[in-house]
């Protein structure tokens, strides 16, 4: 049977997922500028991105502090023609409540070194294409992007462009200098604090003096800068960052004054390892601007990767108690009772393999997730539930399942029977395979305590987030391991017996409510069209699973049966299972809502209205755990027609870039995410899963 399964399961896996992003509000002009009227031939010449936020809005610095993203440029160039890196002017500082970005709220440009070959053909037009991508951020956080294109001849002399040579010079006076050769830079980490020490610069006096650092899991970004100078000397206190995990061998930043006349200038440092004086409270000579220090231990959303881990591993036994891993749990119930007849060495070895199934599909998920993410693509987690053609694949396999459970085909007892090496073999693969299915469909319930540390670890090198999902899947297993490695716990299963048979039977209709749910979010998704295919896919499953299980099978019912499975594979491939074809549900799922935007959610709180925010998606259970209860409570109704509440819902039961870039910006990868702006003001978060009690507290002033 499980060969089966896995062999369907492969054959399914192998359709492309299908997603497309929809478009957003634009917030930010960009636009390919040229220093010059002309491109040098043989020599560098300076273009730029020019980019240029609405009031009030923001994009990011290479490093975008507590969260954001780096603006990327793709060129495409002719052969020959080279495209160095941007050359990031100095940012600034962006503080949000407890966080403190780093960016830019002004028109910037983003200085590009263009080099073109010496036998390029003279006063021929050369045409430089790019396709920007940039962030801009005002209460939410919006992706955004741009194909652009600039022509210019190829000259052996340059004449600068009256119309931007301004520009250039205004933004090249902010690229960080080199320091002086003199000049020494070495840090410290020590008690929970980064120290700073810059020697024989002989730098100018200044009003103000800050520090970027390049490393983004450095320092608490949100945290007081203490900056003293002695004898022309400088020391930098900061609290360490929460993601802070290992001693860096360099540290690298810039070093950013600001001038009694408001001008700014800025010094790229590279800082070594040495002995760093604490900086005492009577010598500091500046005040910057950056809000008062946060404690990491008080901060929920940023947990450090040792609460990361712990979160991870409680999150995955917190799954195993939601419904929506229920029907797996059937299975592997199933593989305990008719176990316990074999020996101990048998037990552990199938319990090791579930939690090898669990723990290497999360590991397995999470590094496609990154990896689409390193790209550009704008995914959280669970993100493969947002394609109907995923659905319709785990429709199919819920169904199979099933009727394989209710004795519709029965595929040998190598599940049943581990009396022989071979039927052994099979029975690890059981196991392995029922691990791998319990991650598939426990992906979209985030659990509470989960949705921090799967936030955090997008956020990190990718050794520390694939292990932070390794105890996801660890915790998701771990009662079976137990089990397997305690027999104590195994002898008070109950004895097998002709009982059994009933409760397979029964345990194979929570797979037939999967099924029908999986087939509801399908129709969400895709409409009606899709739902109608997929059921004439699931009939030809059916009637494949059935023929493979007749007692007198000939290779005719057999090259049947492949070609019925063949052609619910070819449902798939329909274009009314892509996303393109998918009906507009913009339209929130709880009546009396709103459809969440970025800029409605401004527009309230300009209003100075208290906003309620629900990030969900249909096939996210303790989503719809909490729509049904809390939030459709009298408690909550009568509190939000009191308080003239708005109510906006994110749906993220499609791929929406921005949706998953709001998550992002509050420290999520995935939903349910409840915000409450209480009367225009900063958002709180709220717990994962509600009461109406929760709810109605969060919405007082």
């Amino acid at each position: 049977m499980i060969r089966f399964f896995a062999a369907l399961a492969c054959a399914l896996g192998l359709v492309a997922m299908a997603s497309a992003a929809e478009p957003v509000e634009k917030h930010a002009h960009a636009e390919l500028i040229a220093e010059t009227t002309a491109l040098l031939r043989g020599g560098d010449t300076t273009v730029a991105l020019m980019l240029a936020p609405e009031p009030g809005w923001h994009t990011y610095w290479v490093n975008p502090g507590d969260s954001g993203l780096a603006t990327k440029i793709e060129w495409t160039l002719p052969a020959g023609v080279r495209a160095g890196d941007i050359q990031w002017p100095a940012p600034h500082p962006a503080p949000l409540g407890e966080l403190t970005n780093y960016g830019y709220d002004d028109e910037t440009l983003h200085l590009v070194n263009i080099t073109v070959p010496a036998d390029w053909p003279k006063d021929a037009p050369l045409t430089l294409k790019a396709k920007a991508k940039w962030l801009v951020c005002k209460d939410v956080c919006i992706p955004d992007s741009a194909e652009l294109e600039l022509s210019l001849p190829v000259a052996d002399a340059l004449q600068l462009d009256a119309r931007h040579s301004a520009r250039f010079e205004r933004d090249r006076t902010l690229l960080p200098q080199t320091l002086p050769a003199a000049a020494t830079a070495q840090f410290a980490i020590a008690n929970g604090a980064f120290s700073l020490a810059l020697k024989g610069a002989g730098l100018p006096k200044a009003k103000k003096i800050e520090f970027f650092p390049l490393a983004g899991d450095l320092v608490n970004h949100a945290a007081t800068q203490q900056i003293a100078e002695q004898s022309g000397n400088w020391r930098l206190t900061q609290a360490l960052s929460p993601y802070y995990v290992l001693m860096p061998k360099t540290v690298e930043g810039l070093w950013v004054l600001t001038l009694a006349d408001g001008t700014r200038q800025s010094y790229a440092l590279t800082a070594t390892p040495g002995a760093v004086a604490a900086v005492q409270a009577n010598e500091i000579a500046t005040e910057n601007n950056a809000p008062a220090a946060t404690s990491s231990a008080g901060n929920a959303s940023h947990p450090g990767v040792l609460l990361a881990l712990g979160l991870a591993l409680l999150g995955g036994l917190i799954l195993n108690l939601m419904p929506c891993v229920f029907p797996v749990l059937s299975l592997k119930a199933l593989a305990l009772l008719n176990a316990q007849h074999v020996s101990a060495r048998t037990q552990r070895a199938q319990a090791l393999a579930y939690t090898a199934g669990a723990v290497l599909s999360c590991v397995a998920a999470a590094g496609v997730l990154l990896a689409l993410r390193a790209g550009g693509e704008a995914l959280g987690w669970g993100f493969q539930l947002q394609s109907p053609v995923f659905i319709a694949v785990l429709a199919y396999l819920m169904l199979a399942l099933g009727l394989s459970m209710s004795g519709v085909a029965e595929f040998g007892g190598s599940l049943m029977n581990t009396g022989s090496s071979l039927a052994q073999k099979q029975g690890l693969s059981g196991s392995f395979f029922t691990g791998v299915l319990a991650v598939v469909v426990a992906s979209p319930c985030t659990a509470p305590f989960m949705g921090s540390a799967l936030g955090f670890a997008v956020t990190q090198p990718v050794p520390i987030a694939l292990a932070i999902f390794a105890a996801l899947g660890l915790g998701l297993a771990l009662p079976f391991l137990v089990l397997g490695f305690v027999p104590a716990l195994a002898k008070r299963l109950p004895r097998p017996g002709a009982w059994m048979l009933t409760f397979k039977q029964v345990m194979a209709f929570p797979l037939y409510l999967t099924a029908a749910w999986l087939l509801w979010v399908l129709t969400r998704q895709a409409g009606a069209d899709a739902l109608g295919l997929v059921l004439v896919g699931c009939v030809a499953i059916a009637f494949a699973i059935w023929l493979f299980g007749r007692t007198a099978r000939s290779w005719v019912s057999s090259a049947i049966a492949v070609l019925a499975l063949l052609a619910a594979a070819a449902v798939l491939g329909s274009p009314f299972l892509s996303a393109s074809a998918a009906p507009n549900n913009s339209a929130p799922a709880v009546a009396g809502h709103e459809p969440w935007s970025a800029a409605r959610v401004a527009a309230l709180r300009a209003e100075g209205k208290t906003i309620f925010v629900d990030f969900t998606a249909d096939w996210c259970i303790t989503c719809k755990v909490n729509e049904r209860g809390a939030l459709a409570s009298d408690a909550v109704k009568a509190a939000f027609a009191e308080q003239d509440v708005v109510s906006l819902v994110a749906d993220w039961t499609k791929s929406d870039p921005a949706i998953t870039e709001a998550l992002a910006a509050f420290g999520r990868n995935g939903v349910p995410l409840y915000l409450v702006y209480p009367k225009g003001g900063e958002p709180r978060v709220l717990p994962q899963v509600l009461t109406p009690g929760i709810v109605v507290s969060a919405l007082k002033p």
